[in-house]
C-alpha cells in the first residue's frame, strides 16, 4: 500500500509550532508512530514497550532523559506516565523550544491524567483515528479503516482476531481487574449485535450475567481506546419528550463486521447489520472530519418518545447539519419526512442543511434533490463535503 498522507499532518505541524510538546492519542494501530516519524524524521525515537526499557525510566528518570537530546519520540507513553513530571522542568528551563517532545499514546484514561496533571498548556493534545474515505479510496464499510487491514485486505480476518487478542491482553486487563475475558470478549460480541441501537445497559448485562455498572466500566474502557462511538442526544427546549440515551457503535465498521461474523461483500448485501454498519461508518466519517481538524468530537442523533428519529445531527458553518443515513442505493422523497418533521418542530433554531446520505449506484444517476430544502447525498459526495468545509474553515 503506498504512503497515504494523513489528513491530520497539517494540525500536527502546526501544534508542533506552537507548543513544546505533542501528544497523539487514539486507537491501537491506527498510524500514530508513523504519523509523528513521518512528520519529525529527525527526532530521536524510543519505543517505551520493552520491560527493561521500562524499568530504566522509573528508577532514574532524569538519567534516562539525559540519553536524548531533543526532538525526541517516545512511542507508548502510557506506559510510562511519570516521565511527564521530569518533562515538564525540562521544558520549564527553556519554555520558547517547540516541537521538541513528541508522544504517542493508546491508552487514553489514564495518559490524559498525566498531560492534564503535568503538560497543561506545555502539550498539545491530538487524536488519530484510522484513515477516512477522505484519505484513502481502500476506506470501505466491510474493511474500514485500519491501514494494515488496507494494506493486506486478504488476511483481514487473522488480522482482527489478533487485534482483539492484543487489545485484551493489554488495554482491557491494565486498566480493568477483569479476571474472565472469555465474558468480556462475549460483551463485545454482543455489542456488536446493538450496533446502531439505543444504549440498554440491562439488556447487554442480563445475558452476561453480569452487574449493569460492570458494564458501564467496560463501555467507558472501550470508548476511551477508541473501539466505540457513543452518540448522546440533541437536546433542545422545543416541547417534545426525548429519549436520553446515546446510541452505540462499534468505532470501526471492520471491526464491527469481524464481530458480526460478516466475511465477504455479498454477506453484508444480505446482513439484516447493512443499515446499522452503514449508519456508523457515516458517524465515524464525521467524527474523523472533526478530529483531523483538531476540533472536539460533536455528534449527536435525534429521537423522540412519538417515534420521530433522525440519525445525526452536528455543527455546521455556525449551525447545525441533519443527517438521515440510508444503506439503500435508491433515494427516495419518503426519505427526508422525518427530517422534515422535526425542521419544523425546531423552528427558528432549525439546521442549516439536511441530507439524506445513502450508497452509490452504478446504473442509476443520482438524485440531488428529495424535498425543499432537502438534499440527497452519496457517501463519496457527504465525505467530500466535509473535506471542503475543512478547506474553508482553514
Amino acid at each position: 500500500m503506498r504512503m497515504v498522507v494523513r489528513a491530520i499532518l497539517p494540525e500536527v505541524l502546526e501544534a508542533a509550532r506552537h507548543y513544546p510538546a505533542v501528544v497523539i492519542t487514539g486507537p491501537r494501530r491506527a498510524g500514530k508512530t508513523y504519523l509523528l516519524r513521518h512528520a519529525f524524521p529527525k527526532a530521536r525515537y524510543v519505543l517505551l514497550e520493552d520491560p527493561d526499557l521500562q524499568a530504566r525510566a522509573r528508577s532514574d528518570p532524569r538519567g534516562f532523559l539525559d540519553e536524548f537530546q531533543p526532538p525526541v519520540l517516545f512511542d507508548e507513553i502510557q506506559n510510562v506516565p511519570e516521565l511527564f513530571d521530569y518533562v515538564r522542568t525540562r521544558i520549564d528551563r527553556v519554555p520558547r523550544k517547540m516541537g521538541q517532545w513528541l508522544f504517542t499514546g493508546s491508552q487514553e484514561a489514564p495518559l490524559m491524567r498525566g498531560v492534564s496533571e503535568s503538560m497543561t498548556g506545555r502539550a498539545a493534545i491530538l487524536q488519530l483515528l484510522p484513515f477516512s474515505m477522505a484519505e484513502t479510496d481502500r476506506v470501505s464499510l466491510i474493511l474500514g479503516g485500519n491501514p494494515e487491514v488496507l494494506a493486506h485486505p486478504k488476511g483481514r480476518a487473522l488480522w482482527f482476531a489478533s487485534y482483539i487478542q492484543t487489545y485484551l491482553e493489554r488495554d482491557v486487563r491494565s486498566l480493568l481487574n477483569i479476571r474472565d475475558l472469555a465474558t468480556f470478549r462475549r460483551f463485545l460480541a454482543l455489542l456488536a449485535s446493538r450496533h446502531g441501537q439505543i444504549l440498554n445497559k440491562t439488556d447487554l448485562a442480563a445475558p452476561l450475567g453480569v452487574s449493569v455498572p460492570t458494564v458501564g466500566e467496560w463501555l467507558q474502557v472501550l470508548e476511551v481506546t477508541g473501539q466505540v462511538i457513543l452518540v448522546p442526544p440533541y437536546f433542545q427546549n422545543f416541547g417534545k419528550r426525548l429519549i436520553k440515551s446515546p446510541k452505540v457503535y462499534i468505532g470501526d465498521s471492520g471491526m464491527a463486521c469481524h464481530l458480526l461474523g460478516i466475511a465477504s461483500p455479498a454477506e453484508l448485501e444480505r446482513s439484516p447489520f447493512l443499515g446499522p454498519l452503514f449508519e456508523g461508518f457515516v458517524a465515524s466519517e464525521i467524527l474523523k472530519s472533526q478530529i483531523n481538524r483538531g476540533r472536539t468530537k460533536e455528534l449527536y442523533h435525534f429521537r423522540d418518545q412519538q417515534g420521530l428519529e433522525v440519525d445525526f445531527l452536528f455543527p455546521y458553518n455556525g449551525g447545525l447539519w441533519m443527517v438521515e443515513c440510508k444503506a439503500s442505493r435508491t433515494v427516495q422523497p419518503a426519505m427526508a419526512r422525518p427530517m422534515a418533521s422535526l425542521r419544523q418542530a425546531m423552528g427558528s433554531g432549525a439546521p442549516s442543511r439536511l441530507s439524506v446520505v445513502h450508497r452509490a449506484s452504478s446504473s442509476q444517476p443520482p438524485t440531488h434533490v428529495l424535498a425543499p430544502g432537502i438534499d440527497a447525498l452519496t457517501v463519496d459526495e457527504f465525505v467530500q463535503e466535509l473535506v471542503r468545509r475543512k478547506k474553508k474553515s482553514q
